[in-house]
């Protein structure tokens, strides 16, 4: 089965792999997202979101 292709709602462009930076509490993190190559705008999976996005969230509040 192949893999499903991300549209830019705005754009109509296909998304393409882009490492980006993230920032919380002060610390960076950098992931490969999926972006609009036309205006940037990025796509977080919901298990990104859910997974390490939520790791680290808990991990700096914790400190």
């Amino acid at each position: 089965m192949s893999e499903r292709k991300l549209i830019c709602h705005k754009c109509q462009a296909e998304l393409v792999m882009t490492s980006t930076n993230f920032s919380y509490m002060g610390h960076m993190m950098k992931y490969d997202v999926p972006a609009c190559p036309v205006c940037g705008q990025t796509y977080i999976s919901p298990d990104l979101a859910a997974g390490k996005v939520r790791t680290v969230e808990t991990e700096m509040e914790d400190k």
